[in-house]
């Protein structure tokens, strides 16, 4: 490779822009949670991977040629900021504001999202292309800003909870379980609709406990149990 043809303009293409508006998500969700604006973050982890979902999507309408692997590690190395360190970062202020959790604890927690999610999403460089299946190998990795932002929105947020849920998803992400790509239409359509609401100053709330939030965690908690059990 010519020199003249490391230029920026000559990788980055549409969806790969997409791609850092994740990760611009991320950061900024990262930001808020240093600065204890929680729900803000968590929101702004659910934004990110609506994102996510789009570059893919937009890569394949204008016919990405992406011989170089760009695009992909773009996505990666967006994915570990918006849906390993986001939430480890969120984990961390989040629970270590609360009186009476022991402080090592939360520290290797988060520590462990951000390990699990590195390895993830390396393995996943490795394997594309190169084994006999469509699925997800390990539970994808933005189910865990997912599961951690609808969560702590929902009003049901505990501690204890979140600290144990977030190494179970950790440690399922790197495991080789199969997990189906989500092509549920209905199911999809709803999840946006949720989505928008949480995005929107729109407040359904019902026994101070947030709907829409509640809706979205249980339909990732679903994708993450009735695979385990299949298993």
């Amino acid at each position: 490779m010519k020199i003249e043809n490391t230029k920026m303009k000559s990788f980055v293409a549409i969806s790969d822009i997409i791609s850092l508006l994740n990760m611009a998500s991320g950061f900024l969700s990262i930001i808020c949670s240093i600065n204890q604006n929680f729900d803000i973050a968590a929101i702004l982890m659910i934004i990110a991977i609506i994102f996510d979902s789009t570059d893919g999507w937009v890569a394949r309408k204008i016919n990405r040629q992406d011989e170089l692997g760009f695009g992909k590690n773009i996505d990666s190395l967006s994915d570990i900021v918006s849906f390993g360190v986001a939430p480890a970062i969120f984990i961390y202020t989040c629970i270590n504001t609360t009186p009476g959790i022991f402080q090592l604890i939360v520290i290797l927690v988060s520590l462990l999202i951000v390990i699990c999610g590195i390895l993830r999403l390396t393995r996943y460089n490795v394997i594309a292309g190169k084994i006999d299946t469509q699925d997800f190998i390990g539970f994808p990795i933005p189910g865990m800003s997912l599961i951690i932002g609808s969560f702590y929105l929902s009003g049901l947020f505990n501690p204890y909870i979140a600290l144990l849920l977030s190494a179970i998803v950790s440690l399922i992400m790197i495991s080789n379980i199969r997990y189906p790509k989500f092509d549920n239409i209905p199911i999809i359509a709803i999840s946006c609709i949720l989505i928008l609401i949480l995005i929107l100053p729109i407040d359904i709330i019902l026994f101070n406990i947030n709907i829409p939030a509640t809706i979205l965690l249980l339909f990732c908690l679903y994708y993450l149990i009735v695979n385990l059990i299949k298993k």
